[in-house]
This record gives structure tokens, C-alpha cells and sequence, in this order.
């Protein structure tokens, strides 16, 4: 093979290449880039003004009609009883629990609720798993972060305690704004529409919160 036909060889090779990987980028294109995970905050922001944070949350609602999440916070920590006819008229999507305890740090525990469960069974199981969690922290951790795990434990073990912080919703505006007229409720934190559960990140407004979203002591015995 002369040089010149070696030449076009590789010319023609060259092309059938290019013009595979042209086909394939046609048909196969890439796939839409996905939201990232906790872009979008359900709560108030670090050292945020109390007042100033409520007072914003009424213009992010939904237009009426259009369906978005939202996280119901309430004034104090519930027993799941006592959370669902707050939640009527919308659907309940993750629930957070937090033990109250006084001048000691606990955790936010978020769980999932199982949409094809009644409301009441899904935030009692989600109570369970939440005093699970507790109970398997207390287990590996020492010290004080073992003790304050063990009495979140204990108190979940309870389902007529209080410890039902917030609750991720899904409805439509006239939904919301029933909830956020009923007694107990705090704020009600739109989601734009569209915003899916994987982009949330929720940081709920906390009772002891009144003047400032600012970190709570932690200086308390811990019950034993």
C-alpha cells in the first residue's frame, strides 16, 4: 500500500469515528444534571431574626392551586396524636423529632413517612425508629453524648410524650394556609414549587428559639 492510500485509510477511519460518536451524542444525549441534594432550606438561617424569619414566610407560599412541600413547625414539641388534624388537608412526607430537654442539646431525628400508611401509624412508626436511632447512639457513644442519647431513647419510648418538632408536608396553597391558621402551628416554610425531597434541607425553627435562630445552651443535667 502506497503512501498516499495508507493516508486515506486513516482519513476514512478517522471519519467513522467521528461520525459514530456524533450519531450516539444525538440519540443517547446526556442526561439533564440533577439538583443537588439539601440545595434548598426549609427553616430559618443561621442566627436569623426570629420575627424577621416569620414575617418573610407568608409571600413564599404557592400560588393557589399549584402543590409544593412545606414544613409545618409548631410551637412546641407534639405527641404524634396530637399532630394529625393539625396536618389535615395535606400529606405528610417526613417527619422531625427532637426529645425536649431543658438546657441540653438533642438531636434532630428525620424520618421518612410511608405515604400508603394512615397518618397516625406513619408517625407512630416513625416515633419508633426515631427512639431505635436514640437507643442504638446511646449504645456506641460515651460520656455525656451517650447519656443525652439514652434519655432521647427513653422518652420516645413513650408514645404520648411530646417530641414531634416539624413535619415536612406536601399541598397546595389553601391547605397550607389552613395549617398555618390552626392553633400550635409557628411557621409554615415553602418549598417553590417543583423542589423535591432529596433537594430539602430542613433546619426547623426550635421552641426555645424566640428572639434569634441561635445555638441553645448546653448546660443541663441530663435526666437519668
Amino acid at each position: 500500500m502506497t503512501g498516499r492510500a495508507r493516508t486515506v485509510v486513516v482519513l476514512a477511519c478517522a471519519a467513522v469515528v467521528l461520525l459514530t460518536a456524533w450519531y450516539a451524542g444525538s440519540r443517547f444525549p446526556d442526561p439533564a444534571p440533577q439538583p443537588a441534594p439539601g440545595s434548598v432550606r426549609l427553616g430559618p438561617e443561621p442566627g436569623e431574626d426570629v420575627a424577621a424569619y416569620r414575617g418573610r414566610l407568608p409571600v413564599e407560599l404557592p400560588p393557589p392551586g399549584v402543590e409544593a412541600l412545606a414544613l409545618v413547625q409548631f410551637a412546641a414539641e407534639l405527641p404524634g396524636t396530637a399532630a394529625v388534624p393539625v396536618l389535615a388537608g395535606t400529606q405528610p412526607v417526613t417527619a422531625v423529632l427532637r426529645v425536649p430537654l431543658p438546657r441540653v442539646q438533642t438531636a434532630l431525628r428525620f424520618e421518612q413517612l410511608d405515604p400508603g400508611a394512615p397518618v397516625p401509624a406513619a408517625l407512630d412508626a416513625a416515633r419508633l425508629r426515631a427512639r431505635q436511632s436514640a437507643a442504638a447512639d446511646a449504645q456506641r457513644q460515651t460520656g455525656r453524648a451517650g447519656e443525652v442519647a439514652a434519655a432521647e431513647a427513653r422518652v420516645l419510648a413513650d408514645p404520648g410524650a411530646p417530641s414531634l418538632l416539624a413535619v415536612v408536608v406536601r399541598a397546595e396553597r389553601a391547605g397550607l394556609d389552613a395549617v398555618a391558621a390552626r392553633p400550635g402551628v409557628r411557621a409554615v416554610h415553602a418549598a417553590p414549587a417543583g423542589v423535591t425531597p432529596r433537594e430539602l434541607a430542613v433546619a426547623p425553627l426550635l421552641p426555645e428559639q424566640v428572639e434569634r435562630a441561635d445555638p441553645l445552651p448546653d448546660d443541663g443535667a441530663v435526666p437519668s
